[in-house]
């Protein structure tokens, strides 16, 4: 198993664009993965999972992979948590 920790920083957290590009960016890799927040676990690959976590903006994660390509995984999807989401960032 493999995570790392990050934070929300796009405007509307897990709402339906960022937890689509998240789902869709998790179903590249055959890892399973997950997104915790507390102790509240989503299914990485369900966008429905992640809005479930109702993590607004600030909100810290933690991204976690097992498999053959959990590194990967788990890179790819902090670096499009930190991206923001491809959202401008704010002036």
């Amino acid at each position: 198993m493999y995570a790392k920790s990050v934070t929300l920083g796009n405007q509307t957290g897990f709402h339906v664009r960022p937890a689509t590009l998240f789902m869709e960016t998790a179903n590249r890799f055959r890892s399973t993965v997950r997104v915790l927040k507390n102790a509240q676990a989503a299914d990485g690959k369900s966008a429905i999972s992640l809005m479930l976590l109702e993590a607004p903006r600030g909100t810290q994660l933690i991204i976690e992979a097992c498999g053959d390509d959990e590194v990967a995984a788990v890179d790819a999807l902090v670096d499009l948590v930190e991206s923001r989401f491809g959202e401008l960032a704010e002036r």
